[in-house]
C-alpha cells in the first residue's frame, strides 16, 4: 500500500488475500463478505488531511488564530507582512487585530516549523517594495491549514446536528 503523490488516497499495489473456511456457517460467510467490504472501504477511502501531517506538527492543531490568519491570508498566494495583516483584518471582518510585533514573530515561528517560505520578490519593482518580504505556504503549511479547516468542519457540523447553528441550504 502506499499513497498516491498529490491525492488523498492509497493505492494498494498488490492483491489482499483473507482465507475463510469453507465450513463457515452461511451467516458467517456473509459477515466475513461484509467484513471485507468494510477492509476495502477502509484502505480506499480518502485519508483525512490530520493523518497526512508528520507527528511533531500534530501538537500545532488546534491553530492558535494569529497562525491561522496568517496561514489562511497566504492560501491564495504570497504576500508581504502588511498585506498580510490587511487581510486577516479583512477576512475577520476586524474581529481579530495583530500587530507587527505578533504578525513577525508568528511569521519567524511558521518560517522555522517550514509551514511558510519566504519567497523572491518579482523584478521591476521599486526600491521600498525590494525591500519587503514575501511570503507564501509551503506543502505542509496547506496541509497543516486544510486539517485545521476539516476540524473547523467537523465542529460546524456537531453544532447544526444539536441545532446551536441554523441550517444551510446548499
Amino acid at each position: 500500500m502506499k499513497e498516491i503523490p498529490g491525492s488523498r488516497f492509497l493505492l494498494i499495489d498488490k492483491p489482499v488475500r483473507i482465507k475463510v473456511s469453507c465450513r463457515a456457517l452461511a451467516t458467517q460467510k456473509a459477515l466475513d463478505i461484509i467484513y471485507l467490504r468494510l477492509i476495502y472501504l477502509f484502505l480506499t477511502y480518502p485519508m483525512p488531511a490530520a493523518n497526512r501531517i508528520p507527528d511533531d506538527l500534530q501538537h500545532l492543531l488546534p491553530l492558535t488564530p494569529a497562525v491561522f490568519f496568517i496561514l489562511f491570508a497566504l492560501a491564495d498566494g504570497e504576500k508581504h507582512g502588511y498585506a498580510i495583516m490587511q487581510t486577516v483584518s479583512r477576512i475577520s471582518d476586524n474581529q481579530f487585530r495583530m500587530g507587527p510585533g505578533t504578525l513577525y514573530t508568528t511569521i519567524q515561528r511558521l518560517l522555522d516549523l517550514d509551514l511558510i517560505e519566504e519567497t523572491e520578490s518579482s523584478g521591476g519593482q521599486s526600491d521600498h517594495e525590494s525591500r519587503r518580504r514575501y511570503y507564501k505556504l509551503t506543502r505542509m503549511g496547506k496541509a497543516v491549514l486544510a486539517a485545521d479547516v476539516s476540524r473547523m468542519e467537523s465542529v460546524v457540523r456537531l453544532a447544526r446536528d444539536k441545532k446551536l447553528l441554523p441550517m444551510t441550504s446548499e
